[in-house]
């Protein structure tokens, strides 16, 4: 990958010298430099800041109390997993930073989650059902304030950086229904060979 950028910005620099806009393309990525410093720096602020909410919820036992209210959605979603074990703790704060739309808080603890799905299936070298379902759920996930996306917008200088949040509720909310369709049909069929086999 670091050749392919390296190519990219070698041939914007051929092509400006060819066209003789050097100078333009040279202010143009430190303008990009600059703007990207900025994005970061507005993005620190709210990751810190959910990412402190998140740790204090885990430290009071909210926790706990969150997962034994998404019972039956992860009896639903995880029929073979303890309801009350450490996987499905942690895919419920996964799922909930999912919801709030912290993309990149909500990634320490699907590692986590995931790690707890490993541990669990043991060093088979194949992925279970539950950890289709988890991928599934992590990757098309419900968002109800799409924290990072409204942030981007707003850094980016939109007028209106609550705008997206109905389609953002629409297309996670289809998004979600279609993968855990798929991975039920094929857990089913994947269920149907190994009886077949057996």
């Amino acid at each position: 990958m670091n050749y392919v950028w390296a190519g990219l910005i070698f041939a914007a620099y051929l092509f400006a010298a060819w066209n003789g806009n050097v100078e333009a393309v040279t202010q143009g990525a430190l303008d990009g430099a600059k703007n990207a410093v900025e994005m970061v720096l507005a993005l620190l602020g709210m990751m810190c800041f959910w990412t402190g909410l998140l740790e204090i919820a885990k430290r009071s036992g909210l926790t706990e109390k969150l997962a034994h209210l998404a019972r039956p959605l992860t009896r639903l979603l995880f029929p073979k997993l303890r309801q009350d074990g450490a996987a499905v703790s942690a895919i419920v704060m996964n799922m909930i930073a999912n919801f709030l739309g912290l993309s990149n808080a909500a990634t320490p603890l699907g590692l986590k989650a995931m790690g707890e799905l490993k541990r669990l299936e043991g060093e088979t070298g194949r992925a279970s059902d539950a950890m289709c379902m988890f991928v599934v759920i992590n990757t098309a996930s419900i968002n109800l304030i799409p924290t990072t996306l409204i942030t981007l917008r707003s850094a980016a200088g939109s007028a209106d950086p609550f705008g997206i949040l109905v389609p953002v509720w629409i297309c996670s909310v289809l998004s979600v229904t279609v993968g855990v369709t798929a991975v039920k049909i094929f857990s089913r069929k994947d269920a149907r060979r190994g009886l077949c086999r057996r």
